[in-house]
């Protein structure tokens, strides 16, 4: 039986009571193993923390990562200035003019950025970055230890990256040092280069009016060496603990949820075995039945056998 729908201010009102906003979200994604995200985050959360201190003692620590298929858009119209009251107008309608991937390598002591732009997105487009930007600034700075952080991205080749790097000449000299720092698939929150890029992306790129691709390179270029004029390291507070404190009723999930898979694996088995030995025993009852029908089939056989023989003596003698 249907009762009387709500009114509008009455949902309204039961909302604002809870306050309640279900047409807002925010994203979020699960975590399937806690502990193995927890064993390849922590080095690199301590490093953060680390990182001024580190650059002091001639150990560099570099994030490195790409923006990719950055769009160079031309508007049919230029955009239309700010006015009092106004924001700035931006034609909806536009004619692409090109695209290109942005490397880059975050200094994690001190702020500044090191980058290109390339046509492609490959491993070789990666190491030609390290060999043209990261080598040589390390090198100018005279660094003994250069320590990356990577995602795990196919550009950055993880099964090779490691041995081609042992390769490089000023390793074999001496020169550098390389360590490889990976982060957990699917953690980009951790890495602080997609910090940079999110300014990036909100300072220069938005909105998006460049008449040629060469333009916005230029324009990529310019911003990287105005923003290292003043470039200061990212306020990191995300520490350890928080990340363990995040992460610790996962885990307690995780270990009830398989306490509770067990039991219910356990209790599984122990309904099969008892339904087995329950058609083990159905399976005896009904041989047992068959073998005792058979037996009495047989003594009736025999019974009738006799009986007609007698028959058939008596009539002889009579």
């Amino acid at each position: 039986m249907s009762g009387p729908t709500p009114s509008s201010r009455t949902v309204g009102r039961w909302l604002k009571a809870e306050r309640l906003r279900p047409w807002r979200y925010h994203n979020w994604q699960h975590i399937h193993d806690p502990e193995q995200f927890l064993k390849r985050a922590r080095p690199v959360l301590e490093l953060y923390l680390q990182a001024i201190s580190l650059l002091k003692q001639g150990i560099w620590l570099v994030c490195m990562d790409e923006k990719t298929s950055i769009q160079a858009r031309e508007g049919e119209e230029s955009p239309r200035p700010a006015q009092e009251e106004r924001p700035q107008l931006q034609e909806s309608r536009y004619h692409r003019r090109g695209a290109c991937h942005l490397f880059a390598g975050l200094s994690v002591g001190d702020g500044k950025v090191y980058g290109a732009c390339r046509e492609r997105k490959c491993f070789a487009d990666f190491q030609a970055i390290l060999q043209q930007e990261i080598i040589p600034e390390a090198l100018r700075r005279k660094m003994h230890t250069v320590k990356l952080i990577l995602d795990n991205g196919t550009t950055h080749a993880p099964k090779q990256l490691e041995a081609w790097l042992q390769q490089l000449p000023v390793v074999q000299e001496g020169k550098l040092t390389f360590e490889v720092f990976w982060l957990p698939t699917n953690a980009s929150w951790l890495d602080q280069m997609e910090i940079w890029f999110s300014i990036l992306q909100r300072m220069l790129l938005q909105p998006n009016h460049f008449q040629s691709l060469q333009e916005l390179e230029q324009a990529m270029t310019d911003f990287i060496a105005y923003s290292n004029q003043e470039a200061k390291p990212i306020k990191w507070t995300y520490t350890i603990e928080k990340l363990e404190n995040k992460l610790e009723q996962r885990i307690k999930q995780g270990e009830e949820q398989k306490v509770k898979q067990s039991k219910q694996t356990t209790e599984s088995t122990e309904n099969k075995l008892k339904q087995n030995k329950e058609q083990n025993s159905k399976e005896k009852l009904k041989q047992k039945i068959a073998q005792k029908l058979e037996n009495y089939l047989k003594e009736r056989k025999c019974q009738n056998g006799e009986l007609m023989a007698n028959q058939n003596s008596d009539r002889i003698s009579a």
